[in-house]
């Protein structure tokens, strides 16, 4: 890499990277390191550039910005330009600062010592690179955030007097992804969900609260394991839903993570319990050669020791101050996409969310919110969102099949499992959260309520077991309030055309007609 003062800045381009902008323009910030320095990177989900219009141009992933808005050709300009304007991107940021080299942060540093950017860059430069730069502590300047709080997510952080700084980084070095203030998070923040739920529930008799609960918990197993494909046994979908009305009681650790892994899978003769120990991905084989043809490929099994640290350390520290959303989408996606089991990723990944939603107090006690559910009435949308970012990371990475037919990535990759930008994730989770909670546990409530109603009209004409009553029920419900003529013939033969008269009349009073 030549020296900072050699590195080149491009002019006016339509193309960036096989990306079009909408108009030709000069790329800006994070476009024009990336270009300049030749960073091999997940390219940000909405790149800028300046053009000649003086109106800002937003669409297909770019933010055209004025002329006056273009930002000197050097490396603290463009620098200064990206956490003005676009924020932290983490992965770009490390791979600069490799590029750059120490001498050129600390001349951008010495340049203005006493600046907010220049300060925050040094901070940044030393913070993920693990290098002391050659620089005494700042003497002058007001203490100001790393992250912009106006434009990510942090916590309230603590101070860095070295360089005047507020270490606000939701996050450490091993795992620190980000989310940016978006119209849809504020909107969905601004609703107060759990005290919508408080008060809900405070409004529900203890009795159909309770079968509400035990219902809700146990399609909310049910769904997690649709989602994989799988239709296990009853009792291990029940053994699942038990896990989950238990998520948030203990601490997250590695150990934890692998009890959770035993119970998930159950039969483990055929899955090898435990982190990898060779690489993962998900995808499919060549059906002639059975080549692996990936569309994700996990975190380096070698990694996989300090991006566990690094979540477990989020979700006991960073966690506790951000939205508990947010947090939940940070911890449950940034688990999947470094895959660190085998088998049984998927469902812990929805069980983390949770675990976070739980231990915030985020869902009333006792109460799991059916966020699986909701995943999967989404499955496209979810999709969507998990290869928002694999689509983007895939080419990165270098990789050769093995003999036991996985792949072996070539290159390192760690970083970017631990720094990547979760907004996508995070509105696609709050959207299902807000589902749950207002339209699943209203929607089971109230039917619990007219079931409740139909069971006790049932009972003031017919003395029928409980089992009878609900066996009706379910043949009624299946057939928009009707008894067909195979039921009254057969399991309820013993009806007379006046009880069945008055039992889809009951049916149709307490639930309606469809």
């Amino acid at each position: 890499m030549a020296p900072a003062a050699q590195v080149c800045f491009s002019g006016p381009m339509a193309f960036f990277r096989e990306r079009r902008l909408p108009v030709t323009a000069t790329p800006a910030g994070y476009a024009a390191l990336i270009d300049a320095y030749d960073l091999s990177v997940p390219l940000p989900r909405t790149l800028s550039a300046t053009g000649e219009r003086h109106r800002i141009l937003e669409r297909d992933g770019w933010r055209i910005m004025t002329p006056r808005h273009a930002p000197h050709p050097t490396l603290a300009g463009h620098l200064t330009f990206a956490l003005k304007y676009e924020g932290l991107d983490l992965a770009v940021l490390k791979r600069l600062f490799i590029a750059a080299g120490p001498a050129a942060i600390e001349a951008l540093v010495r340049d203005k010592p006493s600046g907010s950017y220049a300060r925050r860059i040094w901070f940044l430069y030393e913070w993920l690179t693990g290098y002391r730069l050659d620089l005494p502590d700042a003497a002058a300047g007001h203490y100001v955030p790393v992250v912009d709080p106006k434009q990510q997510y942090t916590p309230e952080g603590k101070i860095a007097p070295r360089y005047r700084v507020r270490d606000n980084l939701p996050g450490t070095q091993d795992f620190c992804p980000l989310v940016y203030r978006t119209e849809a998070l504020e909107r969905f923040a601004a609703l107060d969900l759990p005290q919508r739920a408080q008060d809900f529930v405070a409004a529900v008799p203890r009795d159909i609260l309770a079968r509400t609960a035990a219902f809700l918990l146990l399609k909310d197993s049910r769904s997690s394991y649709a989602i994989e494909g799988e239709h296990p046994p009853q009792g291990r979908i029940q053994r699942w839903g038990r896990a989950i009305g238990e998520a948030g009681r203990r601490p997250l650790d590695a150990e934890e993570l692998l009890r959770l892994q035993r119970i998930v899978i159950g039969d483990a003769r055929f899955v090898k319990l435990g982190f990898r120990q060779e690489g993962g991905f998900v995808g499919a084989h060549d059906r002639e050669s059975r080549m692996p043809l990936p569309d994700h490929i996990s975190a380096r099994h070698e990694d996989l020791p300090a991006l566990i640290d690094g979540m477990v350390a989020f979700d006991r520290g960073p966690a506790q101050s951000l939205d508990p959303v947010v947090a939940a989408a940070i911890l449950a996606f940034g688990f999947v996409y470094v895959h660190p089991f085998e088998d049984g990723n998927g469902r812990i990944h929805r069980y983390l969310i949770h675990h976070v939603l739980a231990e915030r107090g985020f869902n009333p006690p006792g109460v799991v919110f059916p966020v699986s559910s909701a995943i999967l009435e989404r499955i496209d949308d979810y999709r969507a969102v998990l290869e928002s970012y694999s689509e983007r990371l895939q080419p990165l990475i270098e990789w050769e099949p093995t003999d036991s037919l996985n792949v072996r990535v070539l290159n390192d990759t760690g970083d970017f499992y631990r720094f990547f930008d979760a907004t996508p994730h995070a509105e696609f989770l709050y959207a299902c959260v807000h589902q749950t909670i207002e339209e699943d546990l209203p929607q089971e409530t109230d039917f619990l309520r007219r079931y409740d109603q139909f069971r006790s009209e049932i009972g003031a004409f017919l003395d029928m077991p409980e089992r009878m009553i609900d066996l009706l029920f379910r043949f009624l419900h299946q057939n928009n309030g009707r008894l067909s003529r195979r039921t009254r013939e057969k399991e309820f033969a013993p009806l007379t055309d006046e009880e069945a008269v008055r039992v889809e009349a009951s049916y149709r009073t307490a639930i309606g007609s469809e």
